[in-house]
């Protein structure tokens, strides 16, 4: 089975699929992954139901998951975190029936050497963490391509709250999964990756409610800490804290 083949959730499955740092200087940004041997994929551009949207991106592709570089959208930092579905008509009509008021869903599309890559995509204005959403991949292919796989996994999503407990079972509701306690704070577990909610982590965030940062699984942790190190990146113990034309935060394991 491929890389793109394994991305794709199974019937009644959700997982973390993934998140993205909205950015002002594309080229910024990207400057800063290029310095640690990260591949990024080439820039494309947005249509939404066939038109363009406005905005464009660049991704980090892995073998679990991806971080997407987005710019023209409103607001900076890490902004966005994605669900993977594998039905997300389905993913619709739930949130509207717990009173999450999803707007209609969207098509997003965007072309890629070799293809148009196609998703369906759901959200909700009730999540005022940032853009959290559903994405059902149609053409994964065209998404995880060959020669642009980094050897990272996503794995947790960290989320900032004033009251865990309440905002993970906000977070449960949208998400149908039954938060549980753990040593960090609250955790809510979905088939790949799971969401950590606590009042603090272990570097600093912005202020509650917000998304703080994003677990990356790695085979050689020590040696691409390293690599941070030596690009300038601040890195202290297991977690690199990102500049600011990024946003947010990377906690190895």
């Amino acid at each position: 089975m491929s890389v793109a083949d394994r991305q794709r959730p199974r019937p009644g499955e959700l997982v973390v699929d993934h998140v993205a740092h909205f950015v002002a200087d594309l080229d910024e940004a990207a400057a800063i992954l290029q310095q640690l041997a990260l591949k990024l994929t080439p820039l494309s551009v947005h249509q939404a139901d066939g038109k363009p949207s406005g905005t464009s991106n660049r991704c980090l592709m892995f073998e679990q998951g991806y971080v997407e570089i987005l710019a023209g959208a409103a607001g900076r930092g890490l902004r966005l975190a994605c669900f993977g579905t594998p039905d997300a008509e389905a993913e619709q009509r739930r949130l509207a029936a717990h009173g999450f008021e999803p707007p209609p869903l969207v098509a997003l599309s965007r072309k890629v050497k070799g293809g148009t890559a196609r998703f369906k995509v759901v959200r909700s204005e009730r999540m005022p963490e940032g853009r959290i959403q559903y994405c059902e991949h149609l053409t994964p292919q065209h998404v995880w391509k060959a020669g642009f796989i980094n050897r990272l996994k996503l794995t947790d999503l960290y989320v900032v709250a004033d009251d865990p407990v309440a905002t993970a079972a906000r977070w449960g509701r949208f998400a149908g999964l039954l938060p549980r306690p753990s040593r960090e704070g609250v955790r809510l577990q979905t088939a790949r990756g799971a969401v950590v909610i606590a009042r603090s982590f272990p570097w600093e965030t912005p202020p509650a409610p917000t998304l703080a940062g994003y677990g990356l699984a790695c085979r050689q942790p020590k040696a691409f800490l390293a690599r941070c190190r030596r690009a300038g990146l601040q890195v202290k113990g297991n977690i690199v804290h990102l500049p600011a034309a990024l946003g947010g935060a990377w906690v190895f394991s």
